[in-house]
């Protein structure tokens, strides 16, 4: 009794799946698929851009933050009388910001990540001179760098 059961069920499952596949046209079920493939491209090509615009942000706030804590201990040495170490860790903030702007595509923030630099060379260049650097104009270039990590 329960193989006579099995059986007639799988013969009405049988006739109600051929039912139903012969109720829908052939290119309803390919248009649907093709809709569900563009779909999952799109989904994972916004997801693609999604994370590597996250790791650019990252590397350029790691890229700011080192080149900020560079500039805290030129302004230390500057503080110490050690104008060597200074200017050895002033340019290695200059290499830093400028690694920074060189990947990136031109846009705002390049700007103002070339301007940082050319400001820190003209204080580079005042410390290769011999010339006194104010804490002041070091400040200034930590407050804009601050600004660039809060954007």
């Amino acid at each position: 009794m329960v193989k006579f059961l099995t059986v007639l069920l799988l013969i009405v499952g049988a006739f109600g799946a051929g039912y139903y596949m012969g109720q829908r046209p052939v290119g309803t079920l390919q248009r649907t698929v093709a809709e569900l493939q563009q779909s999952l491209k799109d989904v994972s090509r916004n997801v693609v851009d999604t994370t590597l615009g996250i790791e650019r942000d990252l590397r350029r706030r790691q890229g700011l933050v080192d080149a900020k804590s560079r500039l805290v201990q030129t302004k230390a040495n500057l503080v110490e009388r050690q104008y060597g170490d200074a200017a050895k860790e002033l340019s290695q903030a200059i290499d830093t910001v400028q690694a920074l702007a060189k990947g990136a595509k031109a846009d705002s923030m390049t700007k103002a990540l070339r301007d940082l630099t050319e400001s820190l060379q003209e204080v580079k260049l005042e410390l290769a001179m011999g010339k006194a650097v104010t804490l002041k104009k070091l400040d200034e270039l930590q407050t804009r760098m601050d600004q660039l990590l809060s954007q």
